[in-house]
């Protein structure tokens, strides 16, 4: 952050060791919240924070709503806009608490910060989301090439993610001591595992077919009785690059360690897809597959808070609200179901849902 002064580099400091210690996000979530630090600091020429005024605010606003993207070429996104707007807002209320700011920082300027109500909504609005079916997701393991180890590992990682639904970071992280075959587990233990909000749980396999299973099977028996590997091994070992006879970096087998981010997960999802003909599905979009599929097979309530507590979920509203959302055909389908009279309902259905619904009220969930 070139031209920066002493006292903005010092509090971004102390605000990045407040998210991190004190809000306990996670480094991808801080990141985001700098950049857009930065990109306001870019827009005022590095002024110093404690002469923020309504009207840095406002150009802010709007550099970022006529700004264009330098991936797409496009106006950003009133939801980019929306979020860096949002952080720059949490940013000038925290340095309203701090020393040296609070006689300087008025809360009127920062509401500035917002955007109108037509940008709220747009940015706020649900987008439709590109979700595998399970027989997509099927169709491309069976695709998949796996005649070399390179070829085998990417092929089991993801029938690992659609057996577990784990988060890319937790797969990166997880290690073979964390899988029970015989239990068809996966132990998702926080002191290793880089899961979300550190939450240590055990998530055991979806029923998504024979196949994913058989695969993470094959894998692990290949990794510990022809590679030699041990239960503190990674599951999911980094690829090992030598040079070619053009001096030129190849893959030439696998690296005993841990990948350092989830960047070649999200490469080899976009490869396999590719090859099957199939729009790319990121690693993450698989929790909504398996959550539409939980709707599909659940038949209580109990059942479904099960699936949704299988996915690191503590409320069952969370896999409804964040993930549940019913595609256009199903929702065709179910309204045109609900248009005719109601046949053979189980009473026992509606009193277990109720007994729920009563649950759930009273832990405070809804």
């Amino acid at each position: 952050m070139k031209n920066n002064s002493t006292n903005n580099a010092r509090i971004i400091y102390e605000y990045t060791k407040f998210l991190k210690e004190a809000k306990r996000l996670d480094d991808s979530t801080v990141d985001g919240a700098l950049k857009s630090i930065n990109r306001f600091e870019g827009c005022t020429g590095y002024l110093d924070f404690r002469k923020f005024r309504a009207k840095h605010a406002i150009a802010f606003k709007k550099n970022l709503l006529s700004k264009k993207s330098l991936a797409t070429g496009e106006k950003l996104s009133k939801a980019t806009v929306l979020t860096a707007t949002r952080h720059l807002k949490a940013f000038f209320q925290y340095l309203a608490t701090q020393k040296g700011y609070r006689a300087k920082v008025n809360y009127s300027d920062i509401e500035y910060f917002n955007l109108s109500e037509k940008d709220t909504r747009i940015g706020n609005a649900k987008r439709k989301r590109s979700v595998a079916t399970i027989e997509q997701i099927v169709k491309t393991l069976e695709g998949m090439p796996c005649s070399t180890s390179i070829e085998m590992r990417d092929r089991a990682l993801i029938a690992f993610v659609i057996l577990t639904g784990a988060r890319d970071g937790a797969v990166a992280s997880a290690k073979i001591k964390h899988i029970d075959l015989a239990d068809h587990s996966f132990y998702q233990d926080a002191r290793d595992v880089n899961t979300k909000f550190s939450k240590t749980f055990t998530t055991y396999f979806f029923p998504v077919g024979e196949l994913p299973h058989k695969i993470l099977a094959d894998w692990i028996d290949y990794l510990v009785t022809e590679l030699g590997y041990k239960q503190n091994s990674p599951l999911f070992p980094k690829t090992k690059l030598a040079h070619d006879a053009n001096q030129q970096f190849e893959a030439v087998g696998l690296l005993e360690e841990h990948w350092s981010n989830a960047n070649p997960i999200r490469k080899i999802f976009a490869q396999a897809f590719a090859l099957a003909g199939l729009p790319y599905f990121n690693p993450h979009s698989f929790r909504n597959t398996l959550v539409r599929l939980g709707e599909k097979l659940c038949q209580t309530p109990e059942e479904f808070k099960a699936w949704s507590q299988n996915l690191g979920h503590e409320s069952v509203l969370t896999s409804f609200y964040s993930y549940g959302d019913v595609p256009d055909y199903k929702q065709a389908e179910l309204l045109r179901k609900l248009s005719k009279p109601a046949q053979n309902t189980s009473h026992d259905m509606e009193e277990q849902f109720k007994q729920f619904m009563q649950f759930q009220q009273m832990k405070g969930n809804i």
